[in-house]
């Protein structure tokens, strides 16, 4: 990762860690780094007091006897600094566990809350495995950085600065160059070499988030491979990502153990520089054999640290780059937004009015070529036509998931790019066509529609929605389980859930986007009777296929290649003979088909 990009990617990560309106935090970040300087500054003077009780036990060995309780009381503070320096490390560590913790939990939960205000072509456009896997590798990020970086890269440079000083005002200028000259040697080695273990930590990420996102994928489609006999298929697909893996994790672990190695020889040469340098000291009576021991301290807790470095250096570069997909996620701009100026919708009676309408997802796919028409507060419109004709189309722009390409959309005369999202949306109730329901309880995804509706509004919605009376046969009842994507339930029983969740909302406005294309007839009847009691006096926009279910509209409109071929009540459009009059007799057709096949079964 380019430095100048690490240093925009830390500059991004500062403000949460030093967080307005938050005195408690900035409190603990300022206590934990007072707490670091004292671990350090502890650290630093050990070597000293183990130094002057070895010189004291010397006297005693020589016959100064007195001197016993002097190098006593030495070893027991050379103790208590060793005990004092990790006392203030841990102290250091949970006094910045909270300021951690809020970190992650502050930038996850605003990139969750971005990604759902970003566009619908957004997530077309993307793999929920893989978001989900940046998210997670990028909250995980900044607890690898901050441990790293704050507690570990940053104060091993500020105790090599101190040390080299220390060696070189106490025992020489040799002593410093020797050991500053082989720590830079280590840093230079230790870099270059794990810059050049990059790649193979990249290829193990992306065989990890591919091989991640295709279980996944595979996994919310069972009933799809199943149904295909491709679990062969399936394990092949995840073995390969899976062999990519295992191939460039082999590689990162034969580079890791070359890196191990040339550090080893690297702190070892230094070590043995520095020793014989003392050790000819003690020979030459210019030091004693404490300062050897002291030298000798000094430098294994300088490279007790520095064993670590390319990990250090490893884990907190690839925690950056981590982050830095994260915080781009948390830079998309959102194609749909509220104007600066938005207010909320000021919802009379519901009237909806597509004017002059057009829509293209792409410059070459035309998909609405100046569609007008208006539901009538409390009336219903149903929109028909062959598949690709733009009906459900009609839906996503009416809950502004995209805006037209010229035209305008308005709800009581107000144009929706003018009012907020969120308000529009609360207005508007919608059944899809193809539901997909929570891995949750079956009440849960009812309540859905109002979070704080109580027992006995579930109730009513779910029998309203023809299903109670299924849901209370279950053992468990509203506390069912419905599976992964509602999975356990049958194509019509998640249908009459989100109707049920649709009742529970109560808006204003209601939108069928073929609301009963996975019942039988039979249940498809009876639930045509609570979708006309349920929508009876609120705005209802039907998009239909089976023509059946629309006779009763107050007008039908027929769309054919994103443009209006007609438009009128039921008769009207039978005896016009046109395209609704064909469709009609087709299905009729089908359905007598199926009548004669069901009478010959029989």
């Amino acid at each position: 990762m380019p430095q100048d990009q690490s240093l925009q990617t830390l500059k991004k990560l500062a403000p949460y860690l030093w967080p307005k309106n938050r005195t408690d935090l900035r409190v603990r970040v300022i206590v934990a780094m007072i707490s670091l300087l004292l671990a350090k500054g502890v650290n630093v003077a050990v070597p000293f007091f183990l130094k002057a009780a070895i010189d004291k036990l010397g006297l005693v060995a020589t016959g100064e006897k007195a001197m016993f309780g002097a190098a006593l009381g030495l070893t027991v503070a050379y103790a208590l600094a060793r005990i004092g320096q990790q006392a203030f490390s841990e102290f250091r560590d949970f006094i910045f566990a909270r300021v951690t913790q809020h970190t992650q939990r502050t930038i996850g939960l605003e990139t969750f809350e971005h990604l759902h205000a970003l566009s619908l072509a957004f997530h077309l456009d993307r793999q929920t495995g893989g978001l989900s896997r940046v998210i997670e590798r990028g909250t995980r990020g900044i607890q690898t950085v901050l441990q790293f970086m704050l507690f570990n890269i940053l104060p091993t440079i500020a105790e090599v600065a101190i040390v080299t000083a220390v060696l070189y005002l106490t025992f020489g200028w040799d002593f410093a160059l020797i050991t500053i000259g082989t720590i830079i040697v280590y840093v230079i080695f230790t870099i270059a070499v794990t810059n050049w273990r990059v790649q193979f930590r990249k290829d193990m990420m992306q065989k990890d988030t591919e091989a991640n996102t295709k279980a996944v994928d595979s996994l919310l489609n069972f009933e799809t491979v199943k149904y295909f006999t491709n679990e062969d298929h399936e394990r092949r697909r995840f073995d390969v990502a899976l062999e990519g893996y295992e191939r460039a994790a082999i590689q990162s672990q034969t580079s890791l153990s070359m890196l191990n190695c040339g550090q080893g020889l690297i702190i070892a040469a230094g070590l043995v520089g520095v020793m014989a340098l003392a050790a000819f000291g003690v020979q030459d009576g210019t030091m004693t054999v404490g300062d050897f021991v002291a030298v000798n301290t000094f430098l294994i807790q300088l490279y007790l640290p520095l064993n670590i470095l390319g990990f250090a250096y490893r884990e907190t570069t690839q925690s950056l780059i981590e982050m830095e997909k994260m915080f781009e996620l948390l830079s998309v701009d959102r194609d749909i937004k509220d104007k600066p100026e938005a207010r909320d919708l000021d919802l009379a009676r519901g009237a909806v009015e597509f004017s002059d309408v057009s829509f293209a997802y792409s410059s070459d796919r035309p998909i609405l070529k100046r569609v007008s028409f208006t539901v009538p507060a409390g009336k219903t419109v149903a929109i028909v036509g062959p598949s690709g004709a733009g009906k459900s189309t009609l839906s996503r722009l009416l809950f502004r998931f995209y805006d037209p390409t010229s035209g305008a959309i308005r709800i009581d005369g107000q144009d929706l790019r003018d009012v907020t999202q969120t308000s529009v949306r609360r207005a508007i109730g919608i059944v899809p066509q193809d539901t997909v329901l929570f891995n949750d309880t079956i009440g849960y995804n009812i309540r859905y529609g109002r979070p704080t509706a109580d027992d006995v509004a579930v109730r009513e919605a779910a029998d309203l929605a023809q299903i109670g009376g299924f849901i209370e046969r279950l053992p468990k009842k509203y506390d069912a389980l419905v599976g992964e994507r509602g999975l356990k339930l049958s194509g019509g029983e998640k249908q009459r859930v989100a109707i049920a969740r649709t009742i529970l909302k109560n808006p204003q406005i209601l939108v069928f986007d073929e609301a009963t294309s996975a019942l039988d007839s039979a249940t498809e009847q009876s639930i045509q009777q609570s979708l006309r009691d349920v929508s009876k006096n609120r705005t209802t926009l039907v998009i239909a296929h089976r023509l059946s279910t629309v006779i009763d509209a107050d007008e039908i409109i027929v769309l054919k290649n994103g443009e209006i071929a007609e438009r009128g009540r039921h008769e009207e459009l039978l005896r016009a003979a046109g395209e609704y009059a064909r469709m009609w007799r087709l299905q009729a057709e089908a359905q007598d088909v199926r009548l004669r096949l069901a009478h010959l079964e029989e």
